[in-house]
């Protein structure tokens, strides 16, 4: 039976009457916060989508516009384009990380795959993913090209900053509690009670033979 144990107190026990009358309302919570998640997910899919199918473009377009006749110049212009463009989506993924863990990772991603100064300016960044896309955006200009068709890459540019946006307020949307919450109280529920109802029988056996005690 789960009870909370304190010394020369007697079991705190919580009658089962409102589980069960709240048992209705909670099963359409439950409906609405898994289309909520699935909504979410579904959103967070299609902004990483669009990052992905611009990033691709920029490369593209760059590499089919640039005007630049001496080849060593070309390939290194395309070059700083193409890890301009890598560091984009590692560092907005390293920004919807938690800030205690994966770091050392993603600073030898970055010193591993770009120049000295590129790579220490995204490490010291307030916001690396903003400083990611001011990078790419001066890769972009520094390609020779017309300005209509450096417009066109710019575009692109703009929709990765959308999808920034996007991944930012879903990471940052908080989501609802009241399903551990409830079960958290269930916890002090009667277990006599508890196996005496079906629909929450299941779990108050579950939470019994685990054999968690507060």
């Amino acid at each position: 039976m789960v009870t909370i144990k304190v010394a020369q107190l007697p079991l705190l026990k919580l009658p089962l009457t409102p589980y069960t009358l709240a048992s209705p309302s909670l099963g359409l919570l439950l409906v609405f916060r898994t289309n909520s998640a699935y909504r979410r997910w579904d959103e967070a899919r299609k902004a990483w989508g669009l990052i992905i199918n611009n990033s691709r473009n920029i490369a593209r377009m760059g590499t089919a516009w640039i005007n630049e006749p001496n080849e060593e110049v070309r390939r290194k212009k395309l070059d700083r384009l193409s890890k301009c463009i890598w560091a984009f989506p590692r560092s907005l993924s390293r920004h919807m990380e938690s800030p205690f863990t994966a770091e050392a990772d993603y600073v030898a991603d970055l010193r591993d795959r770009l120049d000295p100064e590129h790579a220490d300016g995204l490490i010291q960044a307030a916001h690396r993913p903003n400083r990611a896309l001011f990078d790419l955006t001066t890769a972009v200009n520094d390609l020779s090209m017309h300005a209509l068709r450096r417009n066109e890459i710019d575009k692109s540019i703009v929709v990765l900053g959308d999808q920034k946006g996007a991944s930012e307020r879903l990471f940052s949307s908080p989501v609802p509690l009241f399903c551990e919450c409830y079960f958290v109280i269930l916890l002090f529920g009667n277990e006599e009670q508890i196996d005496s109802t079906p629909h929450v029988s299941v779990a108050g056996r579950l939470l019994h033979r685990s054999g968690t005690t507060l």
